[in-house]
């Protein structure tokens, strides 16, 4: 199972209808920025960032005589926990995910799909693409507030693999919200069993998304861009009465180093650790 089939599900729906009319005024190609949860909460609650993900959707639709491409540029930011799972020892298989997608506007009509997706579509998609998942029924829906929106976030339970062994599992999705000119989706799964906990942490994550972008080379750190000079001194330790500023700029470099899960071998590597593929 590919995480990537989560948002290229999607932005197939939408890529044909965008072509119609936005290769015509130059808008063929829209880019959205990564989505994050504060430092805070992902430490009350257990989950590290382990990637951040660029996306690229392309479709090349026909025009008449004319081929048209249209590029969507998505992100997808992935954040894990290990769990104890009994026989199965402890393995990371709570799994929470933010999904950005750019809006397109033409003329106040919005083109993106997502912004109308109710979330029984929005978790169609992912069974859809997901082989390991199955049997998703839809058990309770919340409202909740993200971004100072009203959004509604849905359970369901479904059966997933884990190590080849079945798993009863409960997802969280919620409906789309805006930040800027994107959309964000929030995606939970973890094992059912441990339904009492997760669903607290999970709404936790949810309510602390952040309303900047993230930078998607801070992998670690989960924080909006301007942040990254007070981060980089608290994780150095600086002496609070430097005035100098240059640990904060070392350190930066460091953060830089640790990278983000780009290419397909270290996704492969993440789906293998969590099991569920996601």
């Amino acid at each position: 199972m590919n995480r990537r089939t989560v948002l290229s599900g999607v932005g197939a729906i939408g890529l044909t209808t965008l072509a119609g009319c936005l290769g015509t005024v130059g808008l063929d190609e829209h880019t959205a920025a990564p989505a994050g949860v504060s430092e805070g909460t992902r430490a009350d609650t257990g989950y590290e960032q382990t990637g951040i993900e660029e996306i690229i959707i392309q479709e090349s639709v026909d025009l008449g005589p004319l081929s048209e491409e249209v590029t969507a540029r998505n992100y997808l930011t992935e954040h894990e926990k290990s769990v104890d799972l009994g026989l199965l020892g402890s393995q990371r298989a709570a799994v929470f995910m933010l999904l950005s997608t750019p809006q397109v506007n033409v003329l106040g009509q919005e083109f993106n799909p997502v912004a109308e997706m109710s979330t029984e579509e929005l978790i169609d998609l992912v069974a859809d693409n997901y082989d390991d998942i199955s049997n998703v029924s839809h058990t309770a829906d919340h409202e909740q507030t993200v971004l100072e929106q009203t959004t509604t976030r849905s359970e369901f339970t479904a059966e997933a693999q884990f190590d080849n062994t079945d798993v009863d599992v409960r997802l969280h999705v919620t409906t789309a919200v805006e930040r800027g000119d994107d959309l964000l989706v929030a995606i939970g799964v973890y094992p059912d069993e441990l339904h009492r906990q997760e669903e607290d942490n999970i709404v936790a994550l949810v309510q602390s998304i952040l309303a900047d972008p993230i930078d998607p080379e801070a992998a670690d750190t989960g924080e909006p861009d301007s942040d990254d000079e007070e981060t980089d001194d608290e994780a150095s330790g600086a002496d609070d009465t430097s005035d100098d500023g240059d640990d904060g700029g070392s350190e930066g470099s460091d953060d830089d180093e640790d990278g983000i899960i780009s290419d397909d071998e270290d996704e492969d590597e993440y789906e293998d650790d969590d099991g569920l593929g996601l």
